[in-house]
């Protein structure tokens, strides 16, 4: 597999957008106790944590909202339209919370940061759909996935170090700015689709439009668009409640910890705010290595002959059955350094598997119907997430974190009867499925 190949660079700029997509989003939990302390001196450490909650949860709701929204929009506008509309818009959310005075405020700008973010997700299942053959997209997939753990992996030390020089209101325009700039090699770079960019060898378009198996459902050697049933049509399919219902189980373990970490440290531990930046970029390294494991895994599988339903199958399998054990162990961790290696061990389960579970709608629909069904699943998920978001304060009491670690390793289990029951076959579908 050579990696020079134009596909590659908009994979990397998807990638790239996506660890912008991390520091805009983790600004507030790293910056969090300087804008408490300037927003609300006369609350106590316990009334912070409740506010905290309340922000955080109407930021997941507004994801999930936008989540399908910017489905139903990159299938209608096109990968490259979707991408600077959903960037753009989240860039500006981020620079203004700047101007926050309070939590009406803050909840406001989250909420518009949390639908723009959105797109991401949806986008990048798209913009791997249109632009890799079948068998490289769990790889591509990896890679988009690995700029998440990466965004997390850099910004707590780049925010703590920001925090030294410069004012919160300052560094929450100071991000914003990225994203504005990484819009200019995104429009430069990505003209059209593979089908009729002008940049693309006659090579490798023959080889990503020859290896989208599932647009030729005719079998007359002509690509076609796939099948791209409406959504009500697309409803009635079990596979695709399969890929919804393993989106939803599957997606808030992975914001028990991108949200919870911080303030886990401190409350079990009794970490400072430059104790917690020394510790809690160790399980975003987990996760980094996890996208890529993930991704090469299920490119391996199929490269030796296996088929796409037993090698995803196979994939989101063991990262759940990675992250089953090492969950309930979380119950009674010891230190904090074996604390934050076992979430490490989660995060590289849960990449190794949502990187799988995210190229699903691209294995079962056409690429006009990727889009949809990604923003459906990523709702879900969302809600999912919305849920034991605002679940974790009052499971949580008292500083016993084992319930939501408990339900954390119950969802593992779901997601995996989601895959293996719903979806008997992971394989392009038609009309005749039902």
């Amino acid at each position: 597999m050579k990696l020079n190949g134009l596909r590659w660079w908009v994979i990397g700029l998807i990638a790239l957008a996506t660890v912008i997509n991390y520091i805009d989003r983790q600004a507030l939990p790293v910056l969090w106790p300087d804008i408490a302390e300037e927003l609300y001196p006369e609350k106590s450490a316990d009334e912070r944590k409740g506010i905290f909650a309340i922000i955080s949860t109407v930021f997941i709701f507004s994801y999930a909202f936008g989540q399908a929204i910017f489905g139903k929009i990159f299938d209608k506008v096109g990968t490259r339209i979707g991408f600077a509309l959903s960037i753009g818009f989240w860039s500006l959310a981020t620079a203004l919370h700047a101007l926050a005075k309070g939590v009406v405020s803050l909840s406001i700008f989250r909420a518009l940061l949390g639908v723009s973010e959105a797109g991401n997700w949806p986008g990048a299942a798209k913009g791997n759909a249109e632009w890799f053959p079948t068998k490289e997209r769990a790889f591509a997939q990896g890679l988009f996935n690995s700029g998440a753990a990466i965004g997390g992996i850099v910004a707590f030390p780049v925010l703590g170090m920001l925090s030294v020089y410069l004012d919160w209101h300052w560094i929450f325009i100071l991000v914003g700015a990225l994203g504005l700039l990484w819009l200019i090699p995104w429009w430069i770079i990505v003209k059209s689709p593979p089908k009729d960019h002008p940049w693309i060898t006659e090579e490798e378009r023959e080889y990503i439009l020859t290896g989208q198996k599932n647009q030729d459902l005719d079998k007359g050697g002509e690509f076609d668009d796939g099948y791209n049933p409406e959504t009500g049509k697309m409803l009635r399919h079990k596979e695709s409640w399969g890929v919804i219902l393993a989106s939803a189980a599957l997606d808030p373990i992975w914001w028990l910890f991108i949200f919870w970490i911080p303030i886990y440290l401190n409350e079990v531990y009794g970490m400072d705010v430059k104790s917690i930046g020394f510790y809690a970029w160790v399980p975003y390294v987990g996760a980094m290595f996890g996208a890529w494991f993930g991704g090469l895994l299920a490119q391996n599988r199929i490269k030796v002959g296996w088929s796409v339903n037993r090698t995803r199958k196979f994939v989101i399998s063991l990262g759940c059955l990675i992250m089953l054990p090492t969950l309930i162990a979380m119950a009674n961790p010891g230190g904090p350094e074996t604390a934050v290696l076992l979430m490490a061990i989660i995060l590289f389960g849960f990449q190794t598997a949502i990187g799988n579970v995210q190229t699903l709608p691209s294995d079962l629909f056409g690429g006009k119907t990727v889009g949809t069904l990604s923003g459906f699943a990523g709702t879900a998920a969302k809600l999912g997430a919305f849920g034991l978001t605002a679940l974790v304060p009052w499971l949580t009491s008292g500083g016993n974190y084992t319930p939501a670690f408990i339900i954390g390793a119950a969802l593992a289990i779901i997601t995996m009867a989601s895959v293996w029951l719903l979806i008997p076959n992971i394989e392009p579908l038609t009309e005749r499925h039902k």
